[in-house]
């Protein structure tokens, strides 16, 4: 794997815990009949959100008074192609947690355990009145920890 991210594959791929599944429906893949590589984010949303009721995560904790969790940065790296009709397990785990921010990586695998993307991404809570970062609160942190 080339991503800056990961300085040890065995090492990283070893600390996911969490996975969730999705199949490739044909309106995500392209005149190539492979998936868009639009669409990939949308599979680590989807994950992304599946690991936040996992663990148990309120990422609409703060919504009641105006706080928002948004995607500061993300990436993808296309390692395989995939196509229509597969089945991909999506894993996720938090690789840091900052004052009012996280930063999650993904894993995709296909059903010949092949590594297809790796990814990372960057979200931060922040006030909705003044588009500035807000603390996460103590008990997310220790959810997205595993404490």
């Amino acid at each position: 794997m080339r991503a800056t991210y990961i300085q040890d594959a065995t090492e990283w791929m070893a600390g996911f815990s969490f996975s969730t599944k999705v199949k490739v429906r044909f309106s995500e893949t392209d005149m190539y009949g492979h998936v868009n590589n639009t669409k990939v984010f949308a599979y680590f949303e989807y994950a992304r959100i599946e690991y936040f009721k996992a663990l148990g995560f309120d990422f609409t904790a703060g919504s009641d008074t105006g706080n928002m969790l948004v995607v500061a940065d993300i990436q993808c790296d296309y390692l395989k192609e995939v196509f229509f009709d597969e089945e991909l397990t999506i894993f996720v785990k938090t690789a840091s947690i900052g004052t009012s921010s996280m930063d999650l990586h993904y894993l995709v695998k296909n059903e010949k355990d092949e590594v297809c993307y790796t990814g990372r991404g960057t979200l931060v809570q922040l006030s909705s009145d003044t588009g500035k970062g807000v603390p996460l609160l103590e008990e997310q942190k220790k959810l997205l920890l595993g404490k």
